[in-house]
């Protein structure tokens, strides 16, 4: 009780007594979140400095290295067809986008007085014929000369001219197949006069196609003609062919050489004028198979991949793709082992030091197995 007497008798020693305990709990607090920033940010610090990434390590396999190509399908042989004599259209053989084979009817003339013209040639060679013969015989006796029978050879040769004439003449009423293949457009129709030089069916020859590309001057020794080559349309269609051309001279302006290659189409199952990509072998190569995704570019904007060495430092390698396929892509330009990084590659640079993690999954682990071709 007297204590208590003695603090309500000294307000001013409770008041600052009160005073000096706040501040040194206020304090207390900033210190601490001084000191929790402090590690944080070291924390940070440490963690920024032995980023993790994962790596895979892989061994470089053999494969046969493809050069892509790319082109457009096109029919091996394409034609227009045009009226050779003059006539009105009075038959139609095969409808537009059918097939036919050579020799089919495409379409017939009518034939009007033609065959009438022919039978009036026959006579008059058969004619000419007889007058011939018998000037020839009389020619032993003197009563012919030789002026009078040569006059009667050219008779009979201007009377086989007009013969064949009108042999061409009925033969040119029918318009054939030139060779095995399809309609692509008929410009008539039943009725239609046509004449001499008029054009009347654009017929293709489907039965194989034509992919044309261009070829770099740096890989053109790799293509032969005769040799194996794969076609990949875009509609997903794939088929193999083999290399019919190789232009002797380079481009000037491209410095490329045009290559064919021609693959077979019986029944016309692939489409013509579609983009395809042209894939030539271009021999063996030491490459990795790798997933598109981890591909990335250095500040100079080259495509490569990421690896750890064995001191944990990140380093670059730019790539080239030696061929492509549905499981990946396989490039070359790193060596014969190599940890990719395959998980947090974008995160790290060149010369940085990480703590490498080996991944373990299937389809990682996949891409170490052979390549089947």
């Amino acid at each position: 009780m007297r204590i208590f007497d003695q603090l309500t008798s000294r307000p001013k020693f409770i008041a600052v007594g009160l005073a000096v305990l706040v501040s040194l709990w206020l304090l207390s607090g900033l210190l601490g979140r001084k000191s929790a920033e402090t590690d944080n940010a070291a924390s940070t610090e440490t963690t920024a400095g032995t980023m993790s990434v994962q790596i895979q390590a892989q061994v470089a396999q053999p494969v046969t290295r493809n050069l892509s190509i790319y082109g457009r399908t096109a029919p091996a042989r394409q034609v227009e067809l045009k009226a050779e004599t003059s006539g009105r259209v009075s038959e139609l053989g095969v409808r537009r986008g059918a097939m036919a084979r050579k020799g089919d009817v495409l379409l017939t003339l009518d034939l009007r007085d033609r065959e009438a013209r022919l039978e009036q040639a026959r006579a008059g060679v058969n004619q000419q014929e007889a007058s011939y013969k018998g000037q020839l015989e009389l020619k032993p006796q003197g009563y012919v000369s030789d002026t009078q029978l040569a006059e009667a050879l050219a008779k009979l040769e201007t009377a086989r001219a007009e013969l064949t004439r009108a042999e061409l003449d009925l033969d040119y009423m029918t318009i054939r197949a030139p060779f095995d293949g399809m309609v692509q457009e008929r410009t008539v129709e039943i009725g239609d006069y046509v004449r001499a030089g008029d054009p009347v069916v654009t017929f293709v020859d489907n039965t194989s196609l034509i992919v044309t590309g261009s070829i770099a001057e740096q890989d053109a020794g790799f293509a032969r003609i005769g040799s194996f080559a794969t076609a990949h349309l875009v509609t997903g269609q794939e088929v193999g062919g083999k290399i019919r051309y190789i232009a002797p001279v380079a481009d000037e302006s491209t410095r490329t050489f045009t290559v064919e290659l021609e693959l077979p189409n019986p029944g016309g199952k692939l489409p013509a004028g579609v983009t395809t990509e042209m894939r030539i072998p271009a021999g063996k190569v030491l490459a990795y198979r790798i997933s598109p995704s981890i591909l990335t570019l250095n500040a100079e904007g080259k495509l490569g991949v990421k690896t750890v060495d064995q001191g944990g430092t990140v380093a670059f390698h730019q790539i080239t793709i030696a061929r492509s396929g549905a499981n990946g892509i396989w490039v070359t330009g790193l060596p014969e082992q190599a940890n990719i990084i395959v998980v947090g590659q974008g995160y790290v640079s060149a010369g940085q030091s990480v703590k490498a993690v080996p991944v373990q999954t299937e389809a990682l682990a996949a891409s170490q197995s052979p390549d089947p071709n």
